[in-house]
């Protein structure tokens, strides 16, 4: 296990509020800051993939990681994720973003270039040198193109701020892949929400939750289940919520996840274009799915 205290427990990827009119709308993004933090999340994500890191100038995303921060007021840890285009333009960003407060760091891969193996070895290694923070790196070959494997992870295991690993590969068997090749080394998360309870019974550490920041108090519930091994109860609040996690996991996964917010009180619709808020019969049936769910929310506490 990772030395580092509070690699632990649901780290939502938080999305970015914004007016009608595309602008940040920080009051509105702390205000559902101030709900995840009461939920028992264990940190936050902000400027990940959902929260439009690549729609945003890095101004805005200091502007976003400074209110967290603000928000947070050392109660829960703020990461930012890091979705540059080029080695440099990563380091300047973390640098930054510790100038604003940031405890860690959520990296990608590059963003503009597929790196082979030894590309991708280089930049990690490049952007971990340049920064004293501790930071997990998130591995999404389905969306990005980059695969880290186990063998890779064994190969950075001497990378000592390198402390939790975002898997995302949707294929639980890299769960039990990675414990089998370098042990307790990092904190192992899970970033597919729909296969939260098979990788929670695979054995992990933590879970970058989408969608349920839309429904966080039994979010959080359903992360509690599985930390104390009631199955039987994590099934039924795993299957009420499995809809709305499959919200993450589409093309439009950020207008579906801001719709959510919106049908749950909790924010706007509104996204950075080139995204457009969904509209006719796929609006129609998100909503349904979404307003079918909220109706029957489970009984917390």
């Amino acid at each position: 296990m990772s030395s580092q205290p509070f690699w632990t427990g649901v780290f939502p990827a938080v999305t970015t509020q914004m007016n009608q009119d595309q602008s940040l709308d920080l009051d509105a993004t702390a205000r559902h800051l101030e709900v995840l933090i009461d939920s028992g999340v264990g940190g936050l994500i902000m400027c990940g993939s959902l929260g439009e890191n690549q729609c945003l100038s890095s101004d805005e995303k200091l502007a976003i990681i400074r209110r967290a921060v603000e928000v947070s007021a050392n109660r829960v840890p703020v990461l930012s994720g890091v979705a540059e285009m080029n080695t440099r333009a990563a380091i300047s960003y973390m640098q930054a973003c510790i100038g604003q407060g940031a405890n860690g760091f959520m990296i990608m891969p590059p963003m503009a270039y597929k790196p082979d193996g030894l590309e991708t070895a280089h930049y990690f290694r490049t952007v971990a040198r340049a920064i004293d923070k501790p930071w997990m790196l998130y591995n999404n070959p389905v969306s990005y193109f980059t695969d880290v494997t186990p063998i890779m992870f064994a190969q950075f295991a001497d990378i000592a701020n390198l402390v939790a690993i975002k898997e995302s590969s949707a294929n639980t068997r890299r769960i039990t892949e990675i414990r089998n090749t370098v042990g307790d080394r990092y904190a192992l998360f899970t970033g597919v929400d729909d296969l939260l309870l098979e990788s929670a019974i695979l054995g992990i550490d933590g879970w970058v939750a989408g969608s349920g920041i839309g429904f966080p108090v039994e979010n959080q519930l359903l992360w509690e289940l599985t930390r104390q091994q009631r199955w039987d109860d994590a099934r039924v609040v795993y299957r009420w919520s499995q809809p709305l996690m499959k919200l993450d996991t589409h093309v439009h996964f950020v207008q579906y996840i801001k719709l959510l917010l919106q049908e749950a009180g909790l924010g706007r619709e509104w996204v950075r274009e080139p995204r457009l808020p969904i509209s006719g019969s796929e609006r129609d049936e998100v909503l349904k799915i979404i307003r079918t769910a909220l109706a029957v929310r489970p009984k917390v506490g």
